[in-house]
């Protein structure tokens, strides 16, 4: 078998005169004999989630469902489909006047993975079936790229799109991480107390002053309390009246979810590349809409100096080490400090607006784009929009399309559950590497804490001095 023939052409460098510049070198390096196709496979779809507690997204907004597999699941943790569909109606669209007026029940469905009641370490799969299925409304959308959507990138990077709903750049897709987030709660409250925590911290310019939430004691029903998920009832109002008021003007706007996890082990994350806060960033901003991440004191923390910002240590009642303060967010050095992880993330405003836009159509011809919609001031709103698209070839042509989509308020309320749901995934796959590093032998119990409620039947390292390196073959 010829070269040309095993290795994929996008693999290799542009060809200079029709021979690539490194392919007498790649011949000489490997013959085409020992050349296994396999082997040259390039791993680069996305879709996939964690190392240890890994969870892979499907399906696309518009097809017969979207769900998750999830692999690496401890065995033996009780979970049922009601475990997960409490979560997922945080997440469902229709709640308010304020959120997606999409008609679903998002009820979900376990398929594998569980047996009486109990995981049993085997992948689990979730699938929620997609109901309100309106394929049609999309057709027209597939000859204009909607501005700042992903219509137009998708093309630019695969070629093909589906167009329906946004395909599988649509926010319908984290109904799967919901999913997943809510096995990963489970796991971090069973195991070790740990709760993630998200809520609306800022919409447009009306932003939650950080002192009026106490996040030791804040609880799940303060959150719920109001439709804009704002544990504050007076910044809640203005919230709402902010949304109301760019409603009527046609506009959208973007806001901040802030999340915060209490009770998280200490030892979480690794240094250099591996850091807690680089991946809790990552998570954050792979959701849709999200253009920004915070961690602990954040940009603010410019303003301050270093011995404002430092957090010093103190030893408490119990007699374990803390901080007085947390600018630090939880982490240091990229380790979590067994402090509450503080975050934020930024939500831009939702791109499908009522006002005209220029756009271009798939085919390079310049057009405007414009979209009509008439909402219901109830708790499940049906809007239509009607765009109009000018185009040499279809001059003042109106196409009438329904869109189900969250049309003119940014998703900061159904991101929430979300965001709380990322964050949980990241803490499990980081609990499952660190149980695999550190604890995989008796702890040094003079430096370390054994993680979780169920660590302290663990046999420990009885060391006596700080920095002494105990024997390895004590206690097993």
């Amino acid at each position: 078998m010829s070269l040309s023939l095993i290795v994929n052409p996008f693999l290799r460098p542009p060809r200079t005169n029709g021979v690539s510049e490194s392919s007498h070198l790649f011949c000489a390096l490997y013959p085409a004999k020992h050349i296994r196709p396999e082997k040259l496979k390039v791993q680069a779809s996305g879709n996939t989630l964690g190392t240890y507690f890994r969870v892979t997204t499907y399906e696309e907004s518009r097809g017969g469902g979207v769900g998750c597999i999830i692999d690496g699941c401890p065995p033996r943790i009780p979970l049922s489909e009601a475990d997960v569909q409490v979560e997922l109606d945080r997440r469902r669209p229709g709640q308010s006047r304020l959120v997606s007026p999409r008609k679903e029940t998002d009820t979900c469905q376990i398929y594998s993975g569980i047996a009486e009641g109990l995981t049993t370490g085997s992948p689990i799969m979730v699938h929620v079936p997609n109901t309100d299925q309106t394929a049609h409304d999309y057709s027209e959308l597939s000859r204009a790229y909607r501005p700042s959507h992903a219509d137009a990138t998708y093309d630019f990077k695969y070629g093909v799109r589906a167009i329906q709903g946004g395909g599988r750049s649509s926010a319908r897709e984290t109904i799967a991480r919901v999913a997943a987030g809510a096995v990963a709660k489970k796991i971090l409250m069973k195991f070790s107390g740990t709760e993630v925590l998200a809520y609306v911290s800022q919409v447009h310019n009306v932003r939650l002053p950080e002192h009026l939430v106490d996040h030791e004691s804040l609880n799940l029903d303060q959150v719920e309390e109001s439709i804009v998920r704002c544990p504050n009832a007076e910044y809640a109002k203005k919230m709402i009246a902010a949304i109301d008021a760019v409603m009527a003007r046609g506009e959208s706007v973007g806001g901040v979810v802030s999340c915060m996890a209490r009770n998280v082990p200490r030892g979480l994350g690794s240094p250099v590349f591996n850091k807690l806060e680089a991946e809790l960033a990552r998570a954050a901003m792979s959701l849709p809409a999200s253009i920004g991440f915070e961690f602990g004191s954040g940009f603010a923390g410019t303003l301050m100096s270093g011995s404002e910002h430092n957090d010093e240590f103190y030893i408490d009642k119990r007699g374990r080490i803390r901080t007085r303060t947390n600018h630090s967010g939880g982490i240091q050095g990229g380790i979590s400090n067994g402090e509450v992880l503080s975050m934020r993330i930024a939500f831009k405003p939702t791109p499908t607006i009522e006002l005209k836009q220029h756009t271009v159509t798939r085919d390079k011809h310049e057009t405007e784009i414009l979209s009509h919609i008439r909402r219901d001031p109830c708790v499940a709103p049906r809007g239509v929009c009607t765009p109009i698209l000018k185009s040499p070839l279809r001059e003042r042509i109106l196409l009438p399309l329904k869109w189900l989509l969250m049309h003119i308020v940014m998703g900061a309320y159904a991101a929430v559950p979300v965001v709380e749901s990322m964050i949980a995934l990241v803490l499990v796959d980081q609990i499952m590497a660190q149980y695999a590093q550190c604890e995989l032998f008796p702890i040094n119990t003079a430096l370390q804490e054994p993680m979780g409620s169920l660590s302290s039947t663990l046999p420990t390292f009885p060391v006596e001095k700080v920095g002494c390196v105990a024997d390895p073959s004590v206690g097993l």
